[in-house]
């Protein structure tokens, strides 16, 4: 994990390789492994800032973030993903996403729309619950927010 490269990109500055390394992972997990046939391909992402860590073996963690009034009031971060589970990859991409959404869009709170299971994830990375649980594609979700005063 060490030797990973972070980027970050707008959708015009990903290399077609990177954009297909990035679909291809979300896919895989969204829509394969998750069974959840939807539109990953959202048109969201030529508004989206591309933060991703590549290693040797390519893209290894992905996450997007959208300027206020693209999906929220907010400054809001979506599709956090990484290719492994367990060892830290997904921690670090939420860390550098948060980082990003503060230099590049002045966020001070950041919204985020998170599967019901991954609740604590988020809490860990200073986000709170702010709704009722609710359907996306048969997948219950939840609204969060991190306050501008969070750690």
């Amino acid at each position: 994990m060490a030797d990973m490269r972070l980027h970050v990109k707008r959708f015009d500055e990903l290399t077609v390789g990177e954009l297909y390394e990035i679909l291809k992972l979300r896919i895989d997990v969204f829509v394969v492994e998750q069974n959840c046939p939807y539109h990953e391909a959202d048109d969201l992402d030529q508004a989206a800032l591309h933060v991703f860590l590549e290693g040797e073996d390519g893209v290894q963690a992905y996450l997007r973030v959208m300027d206020r009034g693209v999906e929220s009031e907010h400054v809001s971060i979506g599709r956090v993903i990484a290719s492994k589970r367990g060892c830290g990859l997904g921690g670090r991409i939420l860390q550098e996403g948060i980082a990003v959404a503060k230099e590049r869009f002045d966020a001070r709170a950041i919204y985020l729309e998170a599967q019901v299971y991954a609740e604590g994830f988020y809490e860990t990375a200073g986000f709170r619950r702010i709704s009722d649980p609710f359907d996306i594609d048969g997948i219950p979700h939840i609204k969060m927010l991190r306050a501008p005063d969070e750690a």
